[in-house]
């Protein structure tokens, strides 16, 4: 009796307790944002969206109401007075991308705002912490710098030394507030008063320079000084002047470097100072002998002007500037992250080649510079070399960078440590040849910095085979590589243009891996821009390549279709219906373009196509071959027309174009019926056979459902065929597994996964890569290279699969727009044990764990953000079996329906972290125990 009553007790003190904490758990706000951006400074976004995140450790929280205040300082926000908005409480559960709602947004004020919610248990949260934002000049006419250039003439058709531009000025009395407004033709480095303006990096980027060309805003209050202060900007070639393509052209968009530069004061009494760019800077140039993005950096110490930065420094001798005719009326601020030195990484070897270069290995592909360390005499030239590979004999290989020379030079002023980085060129490489160095070369001499856009990092992935762990990996630093302020297609070769194929199908991935909404929404803007009035969207963005393929500059199936996916996957992803409102007059034009094209049999047949670039080409017919022939290029560019079409129906549905919504869903079902009539036959059979045709038919939507499983089935008896490998190029990887999946071939799917052996995902890592490769065989497996002329290292296209590793492997999916209603669907299979998963939305962390623990226990483990909720599928699951925690689903906190699906069970929760655990059925058993078959490698060659 005493003991039963002393457990009565402590269960009661025990529930007191936790129903004690559970009525203190603080439901906060963190995690502001204005659109993409944390506190932007100089935005020209006119009703800035607002988004943030509810933080509590209670389950089944969601958001019921808002209110958000906005004023022009901490102070008026503090008091609650004074305020430009104040939105009151606001019956909503829309914690993303909430439109600002008061009076017109002034040119350089900075919003300060905050914001308070009321959950669904009745609890409010305190104010949370304040944010900001900055509006930046807004109009042409704010702008009363001139555009300024050096006063000498040059050869333009060579590199030239970086011109150096500076000016005085006097500060008189207490700053309030500093702002530089500039950009460039060209790319800029401002320093004021000896020390840089900011962080970012290839300022102002690369847009389509004769239509949109950025200009960055910095807060400079904190380096100013009383009384004489100096503003120095050094210009190099960039994207506007250098070499571009593979024609290695220079002076694509100009051949003239210029500056435009207002720095804005304001003093404590009020007072306005404006120091502008005008015919009183004046010009030189110094240690930069040349630095091109392709070729690299010549940089010569002796002639460094120390202090040429500060005030007192004397140029007397410096030559003056001229006023430069450029318009105005093409400034944009910037909506996305600017490019920033991200990490350093450390050598792990100094090898010597039997070629006898003294070689520096960086143990990863990566995209950047090193930094150099070295002593010694004056005049003495270091030169670093880079590159991704090493040959079989294990010499240094460069073959495969075409006219891109990677290559930089330092050249001592002799006094003691010296340090170089580059200024405007960076480099794709793992390997580094350094000759020159005096004395004996040591790992602490180099470190590698790694560049790329600031995103935030927002997804891993990790699973019992280390294979695939180097698989996610690699897919990240690919991306990190090549997401430096336009997404390329490789980082070092010369070539490094925005792809517009390579970005569509990477998109979908991208964005698990990276916060990368604004990196679009600037990018797409290009693609608008660039677009021709027919509705042609070129195969590169920014357009450089305006006579490629004779008479077909753009419009490429795949490619051009970029226009329109992207956009749509960022609604899908984040929400984001305004970029559907912003780029539905590109994605429409677009798909006139192809309905023009396809003319009235809806089948097109017509213009220049990559096709399903760098699949798989039989031996016997190489010599005959395209790199993109193996499906038939008007059953690609039907399949994308309806693809296109289609989405275009839905986004015009989502912005409340109705009329356009129905005429496009029926020109939609009118491609459907012509594809049908041209490809396929009464019985499933689809024209060409290839595994790209059937996995566009099948995940494009273009079959009759009662012909899906078929072609599923046929597509897996191809994949069997070629001994448990795929052939697919460019367009049908992204999809591949996706059809297989979900047409019931997953077994098939996992064993392309897992596949080690050529071609394969893994046989690239096997072979020692750590970034994706441009080709299945881009190493061969006799470790000899693929034809030199286009064979990169790193190139993120093929790291699509990553897509399906989340979505699938995982299973962390979205069921409505931006994941505030999600899905967790893990399909296990394929020999893997265990996979963890997160990825941070914008409405905060989700994650998805699982494992099978022994063949009578498997668990999973999500975690859902506050303000979501989720339908959880726990696949090989019985209802009478599923625990959560300690006790039955049903019955569960937070479980809002539980119920048996077939062979699976499914579980509908509000936020916070579930643990289920069951035993699983022979099935899944089977399916998770079940190492995948590996066929012998095929032979695929170009």
């Amino acid at each position: 009796m005493r003991i039963w009553l002393c457990l009565m007790v402590l269960l009661f003190l025990g529930g007191a307790k936790e129903g004690a904490a559970q009525s203190n758990q603080a439901l906060q706000v963190a995690s502001l944002r204005t659109e993409y951006l944390v506190n932007p400074i100089g935005i020209e976004v006119r009703q800035p969206r607002l988004s943030w995140q509810l933080q509590s450790d209670r389950r089944d929280v969601r958001q019921v109401a808002y209110q958000i205040q906005v004023a022009t300082s901490r102070e008026a926000l503090a008091r609650g007075r004074d305020l430009v908005w104040d939105s009151g409480r606001v019956e909503s559960d829309q914690s993303v991308f909430v439109p600002y709602g008061g009076p017109a947004l002034q040119r350089r004020q900075r919003y300060y705002w905050r914001v308070r919610v009321w959950d669904n248990h009745g609890r409010s949260s305190a104010w949370s912490e304040p944010a900001f934002w900055e509006m930046g000049l807004l109009s042409p006419d704010e702008w009363r710098a001139q555009w300024i250039t050096y006063n000498w003439e040059e050869d333009t058709s060579q590199p030239q030394p970086a011109p150096m531009l500076r000016r005085t000025f006097r500060v008189e009395g207490r700053v309030r507030r500093a702002r530089l407004y500039i950009t460039s033709l060209g790319l800029y480095e401002a320093h004021l008063n000896g020390r840089r303006v900011g962080d970012q990096l290839f300022t102002p980027g690369w847009t389509s320079y004769h239509h949109r060309l950025q200009y960055q805003t910095y807060d400079v209050t904190d380096l100013l000084r009383p009384g004489e202060n100096a503003l120095g900007v050094i210009l190099g070639d960039g994207w506007y002047r250098g070499y571009l393509t593979w024609s290695v052209r220079r002076n694509v968009y100009g051949d003239r470097l210029a500056l435009l530069a207002q720095l804005e004061i304001t003093y404590e009494d009020g007072r306005t100072q404006v120091v502008t760019s005008d015919p009183d800077w004046k010009a030189t140039t110094g240690p930069i002998r040349m630095s091109d993005i392709y070729m690299g950096e010549i940089y010569d110490a002796r002639l460094e002007k120390e202090g040429w930065t500060e005030p007192g420094y004397d140029d007397s001798d410096w030559r003056g500037v001229r006023v430069l005719e450029h318009p105005k009326d093409i400034l944009i601020a910037p909506i996305g992250p600017p490019v920033r030195r991200i990490q350093e990484i450390r050598p792990v070897a100094i090898l010597y080649t039997p070629a006898g270069d003294t070689v520096v290995d960086m143990g990863q592909n990566m995209v950047g510079w090193v930094r150099l360390r070295v002593r010694g005499p004056a005049g003495t030239v270091v030169t670093l070399r880079h590159a991704e590979v090493l040959d079989k004999h294990g010499n240094f290989y460069t073959e495969n960078l075409r006219r891109a020379r990677q290559t930089d030079q330092y050249i001592l002023k002799g006094e003691g440590e010296e340090v170089f980085e580059p200024h405007f060129t960076f480099h794709g490489f793992r390997y580094v040849a350094v000759s020159g160095y005096p004395g004996e070369l040591t790992p602490e001499a180099i470190t590698g910095i790694v560049i790329h856009s600031a995103f935030e990092p927002t997804g891993t992935w990790v699973s019992s085979d280390s294979l695939l762990n180097r698989l996610q990996l690699n897919i990240q630093w690919g991306m990190k590589g090549n997401f430096l302020d336009v997404p390329t297609d490789c980082p070092q070769r010369d070539e490094r243009l925005g792809w517009t194929g390579d970005a569509q199908v990477f998109a979908r991935t991208a964005m698990f891996n990276g916060l990368v909404g604004g990196f679009f929404t600037k990018w797409l803007g290009d693609v608008a821009a660039d677009q021709s009035p027919e509705g042609a969207v070129p195969h590169v963005v920014p357009n450089v390549l305006p006579s490629f393929a004779g008479r077909f500059p753009g419009g490429a199936t795949g490619w051009a279709d970029a226009a329109v996916v992207i956009p749509w996957t960022m609604y899908q992803v984040y929400g984001d219906r305004r970029i559907l409102e912003v780029q539905y007059p590109s994605m429409k034009a677009w798909v006139e373009y192809m309905r023009r094209e396809a003319g009235d049999d809806l089948i097109w047949d017509t213009g220049f196509h990559f096709g399903d670039w760098l699949a798989f080409v039989p031996e016997e017919n190489v010599r005959r071959a395209y790199p993109g022939a193996t499906t038939g290029r008007d059953f690609l560019a039907t399949a994308y027309f309806a693809y296109s079409t289609r989405l275009l129906a839905q986004a015009a549905e989502v912005i409340g174009k109705t009329d356009e919504a129905r005429h496009y869903r029926q020109l939609y079902e009118a491609i459907r019926e012509a594809f049908n009539r041209e490809f396929v036959t009464p019985n499933g059979r689809v024209a060409q056979a290839t595994q790209t045709a059937y996995t566009l038919a099948i995940q494009f939507d273009l079959l009759p459902e009662h012909l899906r499983a078929e072609a599923g089935r046929r597509l897996a008896e191809d994949v069997r065929a070629h001994n448990m490998h795929l052939t697919t190029g460019f367009l049908g990887t992204p999809q591949l597994l996706h059809a297989l999946s979900n047409t019931g071939q997953l077994d098939v799917a996992y064993t392309l996964l897992r596949q080690t052996t050529y071609p394969s995902w893994l046989y690239q890592v096997k072979m020692g890569a750590t970034t994706m490769w441009e080709r299945w065989d881009s190493i061969k497996p006799d470790s000899t290279f693929q034809d030199p002329s286009m064979n990169s290292f790193n190139h993120y296209a093929y790291g699509s699969v990553g897509d399906w590793m989340y979505r699938v492997v995982a299973g962390i999916d979205t069921e409505t727009p931006g994941y505030q209603r999600l899905r967790i669907a893990p399909q296990p299979g394929g020999g893997l044990k265990w996979v963890q998963a997160r990825y941070h939305s914008l409405y905060g962390e989700v994650a998805s764990s699982w494992e099978l623990v022994d063949p009578q226990t498997f668990v999973l483990e999500v975690t859902i953000p506050p303000n979501t909720t989720a339908t959880v599928r726990l696949p090989g699951a019985q209802l009478a079996s599923v625990q959560e925690g300690r006790q039955p689903v049903q019955s569960a906190a937070g479980v809002h329906r539980a119920y048996q699906d077939g062979a699976d069970v499914v579980v509908e929760v509000g936020s916070g972290t579930y643990r289920f655990t069951y035993s699983p059925s022979a099935e899944l058993v089977r399916r998770i125990q079940t190492q995948p078959e590996v066929g012998q490698p095929v032979t695929m060659s170009f």
